[in-house]
């Protein structure tokens, strides 16, 4: 369901109706000495502000949504509510998600919401870890950008409750002249290293698939996105790269978990 289409339809309809409403049904009424409008008015042009409030709100600063599933891991559980900044890379118009003003792009370590390429009415959300012209390495599940390994500390034990097995924890660090985002990761040392992809995806013939992992080299207007829980993760592995018009903002806070209400205010 496309919930962005739907708000816009209710604001035109709504619109419409408040402004018929100020310009001819009021004057109508006061003439006639009615001073309560029609229940057909009241439910369309007596909600216009809020329903506009909350489409411009939702549309171009901030917008909700809740983690379905558990590639996110540790970073964000299933249940998660959180909040996505809209304008962060850039204004977008709604419904159509084309940029008119560019007020800049993901950095590496970035965690992204974005319109799922093989099907753009799904929305995933996934961590950037390469940029547009960076050669991305994952051997032996250790990530290495533009030949330069990213550090990695810890291995305690971490229950995973998706699917209720150990992983193993660790503190994934990008060097410091790309960024230094640190973040928690999981992988399982029971799943092998290697990836294949799921399809032949736009961009496969930038990607060279071995036993221990891939090399990609991702193109231009694109990104490189993994989810922090590797081995429990659809992401660019497995169906490609991340068109920077697909993206729909930043994530960057968890306003609610009715599940566990210590997450309230976490993230980042």
């Amino acid at each position: 369901m496309n919930f962005a289409l739907i708000l816009f339809i209710l604001v035109v309809i709504s619109g419409i109706a408040w402004i018929a409403d100020r310009y001819y049904f009021a004057p109508q009424r006061r003439l006639a000495g009615i001073d309560r409008m029609p229940l057909w008015l009241e439910y369309t042009a007596g909600f216009f502000p809020v329903i506009c409030a909350v489409f411009v709100l939702r549309s171009f600063i901030v917008e909700p949504f809740k983690i379905p599933s558990g590639s996110m891991i540790p970073t964000l559980q299933i249940g998660d509510f959180i909040l996505v900044n809209k304008f962060t890379y850039g204004i977008r118009l709604p419904v159509i998600n084309q940029k008119v003003i560019d007020l800049g792009a993901p950095k590496r370590g970035d965690v992204i919401v974005f319109r799922y390429p093989r099907d753009e009415s799904i929305d995933y959300i996934k961590r950037v870890v390469a940029l547009p012209g960076d050669v991305i390495e994952y051997q032996d599940k250790r990530l290495i950008i533009n030949g330069q390994p990213l550090a990695y500390s810890g291995g305690e034990p971490y229950l995973d409750p998706e699917n209720m097995r150990y992983a193993k924890l660790f503190t994934e660090t990008f060097p410091p002249d790309l960024g230094g985002n640190r973040h928690e990761i999981l992988n399982d040392p029971d799943r092998p290293a290697t990836v294949f992809p799921t399809e032949r995806f736009p961009g496969v013939e930038f990607c060279q698939y071995q036993e221990s992992g891939l090399t990609c080299k991702v193109p231009a207007g694109h990104y490189f996105a993994m989810g922090d829980n590797r081995d429990n993760s659809a992401d660019s592995r497995y169906w490609g790269f991340v068109p920077d018009k697909n993206i729909v903002g930043k994530a960057f806070f968890v306003w609610l978990n009715l599940g566990n209400l210590r997450r309230i205010g976490g993230f980042e």
